[in-house]
């Protein structure tokens, strides 16, 4: 690249793939500043899981040591029944993924992965967070951009040789490279909650193992996620429903009487939840069909900016992970201009984008299949040894970045 790298990086957002990013570009020897919209850094959600394709680029970022004391390694992903609780197939995880894919399985809350991140980027002197910056315009000039932020009313404007938008669902970067700004409702809501592991219904889960793996219960008309966070000291409980679209935003507190009906004919574990374990929040999934580039000159879309998909493979905080480091490689690697590499790291991060949503497409469709097709799944599920099922993972988290 005819850049030097002591070029400067500009990061619009301040979430997981902006943080990675300028970890991972700071890694790379550029300095790097990030504008968050928010006064506040308040990550949304609950819990995610951390595949090995995702906490391999972690732990060479400096991330994985302040995580892990909040995290839980599961022992596996067991996949239940949501009528009888029967254990239909299990995926094995734990000292496992270590030796298949040579790093961890991890569950957490958002918020503590959001702290390990700043942790590590707080200790990178080339790194400067500013918040309550909101991106305003974008100026293309010959050796880079500069980027123009409203803060309280105060037009600042920002040099670097390249922008990254990381700003989400509904990035403002999206829209000003004119990338297609809308997001879309995908059909379907999250319900979320935590609960302490302590309570009855926590008891309840722990009881069915629920303690030490990530458990899916799966149904013809919704299906649960439940696995520990916070060290094991809660769960975080996601269940997904057909809905309507109910909020442009993120959450939206409501009654529960759609998830309640969704689980009324389950096992008693589960059909309770809906009244017990709340308050729930009702997240509408928002998705982003891949705009038509991810890249503009002087620019690069990542994570759900560019491509927000629906969570029924855990790979959205994962593909903005694998995002961040493969645009910070190809960049860095210092054997193109600027627009030749930011082409080049475009045609590589698709094909594997594309398929990690395909992946997710099957799973819904497989977890709340009814009738005859039901059956077949369960038939096929529980004659599928474990080793085959971790077998048919390894293309997604045994995936090793250009830079490992």
């Amino acid at each position: 690249m005819d850049a030097s790298r002591s070029g400067r990086v500009i990061i619009a957002g301040a979430g997981i793939a902006g943080l990675t990013a300028a970890l991972a570009f700071a890694r790379q020897g550029f300095s790097v500043d990030i504008y968050e919209r928010s006064e506040k850094l308040e990550e949304v959600g609950a819990g995610l899981q951390l595949s090995p394709n995702a906490t391999r680029i972690l732990d060479r970022l400096g991330v994985l040591e302040f995580l892990l004391p909040k995290a839980v390694r599961p022992h596996g992903v067991i996949l239940r029944d949501a009528r009888t609780l029967l254990e239909l197939a299990r995926v094995p995880l734990g000292d496992t993924a270590m030796r298949r894919w040579h790093a961890p399985y991890l569950v957490a809350h958002r918020a503590d992965l959001q702290s390990a991140l700043l942790e590590a980027v707080g200790r990178q002197s080339s790194i400067r967070l500013t918040t309550g910056a909101a991106l305003t315009g974008i100026a293309h000039q010959d050796q880079g951009v500069t980027v123009t932020f409203d803060r309280s009313g105060t037009a600042e404007r920002a040099a670097g040789l390249l922008l990254i938008g990381a700003d989400g669902v509904w990035s403002a970067t999206r829209g000003l490279i004119g990338a297609g700004r809308q997001s879309s409702f995908s059909g379907e809501i999250a319900w979320r909650t935590v609960i302490d592991a302590e309570s009855a219904i926590g008891r309840g889960l722990a009881r069915i193992g629920a303690r030490e793996n990530v458990s899916a219960f799966l149904h013809s008309g919704f299906h649960l996620i439940a696995y520990p966070v916070r060290g094991g000291a809660a769960f975080n409980l996601v269940a997904f429903t057909p809905g309507q679209r109910i909020a442009e935003g993120w959450s939206d507190k409501t009654n529960t009487a759609p998830l309640e009906r969704a689980m009324r004919h389950t096992a008693p574990l589960l059909s309770g939840l809906a009244r017990n374990a709340g308050p729930w929040t009702a997240w509408p999934i928002h998705t982003v069909r891949q705009p038509s580039v991810w890249t503009a000159p002087g620019v690069a879309l990542i994570g759900d900016a560019a491509h927000a998909m629906t969570p029924f493979a855990a790979q959205g905080a994962a593909m903005a992970i694998e995002d961040a480091d493969t645009l910070a490689t190809f960049l860095g690697a210092g054997t193109a201009d600027l627009a030749t590499a930011l082409s080049a790291w475009e045609r590589a991060r698709r094909p594997r984008v594309e398929k990690v949503a395909r992946r997710g497409a099957f799973n819904h469709f497989a977890w709340q299949a009814w009738g005859p097709v039901a059956l077949a799944r369960n038939l096929v599920l529980k004659t599928m040894p474990p080793e085959k099922l971790a077998a048919d993972l390894d293309w997604l988290y045994g995936w090793e970045s250009v830079s490992s």
